[in-house]
C-alpha cells in the first residue's frame, strides 16, 4: 500500500548568483512499512527533501501525496494539524521540553490535539524504548541515547503513517546509534510505519529496504537490502 508519493518536487533558495537548486524534479514513492535511507553530502538537499515531505517547508513546484492527500493544497492551519497527526519527526538535536518528564514528553503530541493517551500504547512504547524506569525523569537527567529514545517515542505515539528522521544518530556513540536503528526498524517492521532516515554514514544503510542518494538536488535510488 502506497503511503507517500513525491512527484516532480523542485525547491530553490536565493536568487541571482546566490541561487541554489536544493531539489530538482524529485519523484519517488514509498509503501507502508518500508524503511528508506537518504544519503548525500552536506548541502546536497537531504534535509530540504525531508522538510518538504513532512510539510515543514513548501516546494516551488511538484507535490507530496501522503495517505492520498496533497500537502501543498492544504492551508497552513490544516497542514499543521494533518502533519501532527500523520508525520512523526526525529531530529539530530532531540528538541525535548526540559520541564516535562519522559512520559509527558512522549504523550505531548496527543495533548496538542486534546486526545487522551492510550495507557497500553504508552506502556508498550516505554517498554520497547527501555524507558520504563525513567518515565519520571526530566531530559536533563538522561543520557543522549535515552533522550533520543524519548524523541522516537514522541514521534511514534500518534501512530503516524510516515516517520522522518534527520540524522537521528548524529550525536550518539556507536552503541546508542545501533539501538536507535533497531528502534526505527521496529517501527517499520512491527508497527508497519514508513520510515525515511537521513544519514551521512553509509555503514548504517544496510538495514534499509531502499537507499536514496541526493547529489546537487537530484535524487536517485541506489537500492537496499532487507535485514
Amino acid at each position: 500500500m502506497e503511503i507517500v508519493r513525491v512527484e516532480n518536487l523542485s525547491k530553490t533558495y536565493g536568487a541571482g548568483e546566490a541561487r541554489v537548486e536544493a531539489l530538482k524534479q524529485v519523484s519517488f514513492s514509498m509503501e507502508r512499512g518500508e524503511f528508506g535511507a537518504v544519503v548525500g553530502e552536506s548541502g546536497s538537499g537531504k534535509s530540504t527533501l525531508l522538510n518538504c515531505m513532512g510539510g515543514l517547508d513548501k516546494a516551488d513546484s511538484g507535490r507530496v501525496m501522503l495517505n492520498g492527500r496533497d500537502l501543498f493544497e492544504m492551508g497552513e492551519k490544516e497542514r499543521t494539524i494533518f502533519r501532527r497527526q500523520n508525520v512523526g519527526f526525529i531530529f539530530q538535536s532531540f528538541h525535548l521540553i526540559p520541564e516535562l518528564n519522559v512520559e509527558q514528553n512522549i504523550i505531548f503530541p496527543l495533548l496538542l490535539d486534546y486526545k487522551r493517551p492510550d495507557k497500553e500504547r504508552v506502556e508498550e512504547l516505554l517498554q520497547v524504548l527501555g524507558l520504563e524506569n525513567r518515565r519520571h525523569h526530566l531530559p536533563g537527567q538522561l543520557s543522549g541515547g535515552q533522550q533520543q529514545r524519548v524523541a522516537i517515542g514522541r514521534a511514534l505515539i500518534t501512530r503516524p503513517a510516515l516517520v522522518l528522521a534527520d540524522e537521528p544518530t548524529g550525536n550518539l556513540d556507536s552503541r546508542n546509534s545501533q539501538d536507535v536503528l533497531e528502534l526505527l526498524c521496529q517501527a517499520a517492521r512491527h508497527y508497519q510505519q514508513t520510515v525515511l532516515m537521513i544519514t551521512h554514514n553509509m555503514n548504517l544503510t544496510p538495514v534499509a529496504d531502499r537507499v536514496f542518494q541526493v547529489t546537487d538536488g537530484v535524487v536517485r535510488e541506489l537500492g537496499g537490502e532487507r535485514s
